[in-house]
């Protein structure tokens, strides 16, 4: 069994990418209330601050500040799975170990996280995060996509309105599929 090692940085900044089981679907936008209420039930019960969030159809990204002394980020989304999945009706297909296991077949069992290192790097995450309904061809400009924080940051005055409009934003993050 591989050895999926965590960094854990208490009070740390993470970036985290997480899949659906079946990239084909578009649960995640279909029932974005229920995973906004996931989450928000999660961090009611284990506090962490949200930098930064865009949700496509089947995959998520986001930055995260956890607390001071708290390094928990895998059981924080243990729980906002769990909840997301059980405000669905079980319709999707199991394989026969996930049936076994009496898993639910939403969600890819891993997720990606990487810890933001410095303020270059949060940035150039910030941009790659913002810019991905625009990279896999759901819109042709990033403020045209309605689940992301990308808007949130233009009324801080992180962002311009017409942020990555005849740019070329993607970064190279490595060996990992989104």
């Amino acid at each position: 069994m591989p050895d999926y090692r965590r960094n854990r940085v208490a009070g740390g900044t993470f970036f985290f990418t997480v899949n659906l089981l079946e990239r084909r679907l578009d649960l995640l936008t279909r029932h974005i209330d229920a995973l906004r209420n996931a989450v928000r039930s999660v961090r009611n019960r284990r506090p962490f601050h949200i930098d930064a969030w865009v949700v496509l159809h089947d995959h998520l990204h986001c930055i995260w500040t956890l607390p001071p002394g708290d390094a928990d980020f895998s059981a924080r989304w243990k729980a906002i799975k769990i909840a997301f999945a059980k405000s669905l009706s079980p319709t999707e297909r199991l394989s026969p170990v996930r049936r076994i296991k009496g898993e639910r077949g939403i969600w890819q069992r891993r997720f990606w996280e990487h810890t933001i290192r410095d303020d270059q790097d949060y940035a150039a995450h910030m941009d790659y995060m913002h810019y991905n309904p625009v990279k896999h061809g759901h819109v042709a400009r990033v403020s045209e996509w309605p689940h992301s924080s990308f808007h949130r940051c233009v009324e801080a005055g992180i962002y311009p309105e017409d942020w990555g409009v005849g740019e070329s934003i993607e970064k190279d993050f490595g060996e990992r599929a989104d």
